[in-house]
């Protein structure tokens, strides 16, 4: 089974090429959706997260986003720290899942691939382009938040030129080309690897 990374900046449209291999039937492994449940249900994860951020880390057994957010998007430590804790048990939760799946291949789909070594864990990264005036709109129309948190987010990732350098496979999504053929196109050359 064909193991493949997917990843790109905030706002390039990672999710929806993820949904578009679902419609083609791929299974996909979304970190970020995966990082958020495990931190609310993983034992060992939330234990961790009390013991470095303080009890406020959570409320009524749900980890307290806001109070969280308000710490590490504001102290690059603090959110290395908060990523040491989570992207070693998400890591083990994608390999976990790869190896419970069937598919020809599958989509490991993380922002921060690069950045938490789960690259490693797959055999190739799609990472999806859109310029970042393009990228800042969506966030900000998708979150409804300022250009500058918008941009605070973006400070916090790999820069995009040099992650799109270390992908094998690059989809652009700027509104000028056509995604869904560049997946097509993709798809094609995995079912044809597995051959």
């Amino acid at each position: 089974m064909l193991r493949v990374g997917l990843t790109g900046g905030i706002g390039s449209g990672k999710s929806t090429v993820a949904d578009i291999f679902r419609v083609l039937g791929i299974p996909v492994f979304d970190a970020d959706f995966a990082t958020r449940e495990l931190m609310e249900t993983d034992e060992a994860l939330v234990e961790s997260i009390k013991k470095e951020f303080g009890e406020e880390a959570y409320s009524n057994k749900k980890l307290n986003r806001k109070y969280l957010a308000s710490i590490v998007f504001n102290d690059v430590y603090r959110l290395e720290k908060l990523n040491a804790i989570t992207h070693p048990a998400v890591i083990s939760a994608a390999q976990v899942w790869m190896q419970q799946q069937k598919a020809t291949y599958v989509i490991k789909e993380a922002a921060l691939m690069f950045e938490s070594a789960s690259a490693a864990g797959v055999d190739l990264v799609i990472g999806v382009f859109a310029p970042q005036h393009i990228r800042i709109k969506r966030v900000m129309d998708r979150d409804a938040v300022s250009r500058e948190d918008v941009l605070a987010r973006i400070d916090k990732q790999i820069d995009e030129e040099i992650k799109m350098k270390l992908c094998d496979h690059v989809l652009v999504n700027d509104e000028q080309e056509l995604l869904v053929p560049q997946v097509l196109k993709l798809h094609e050359i995995f079912l044809q690897r597995i051959k």
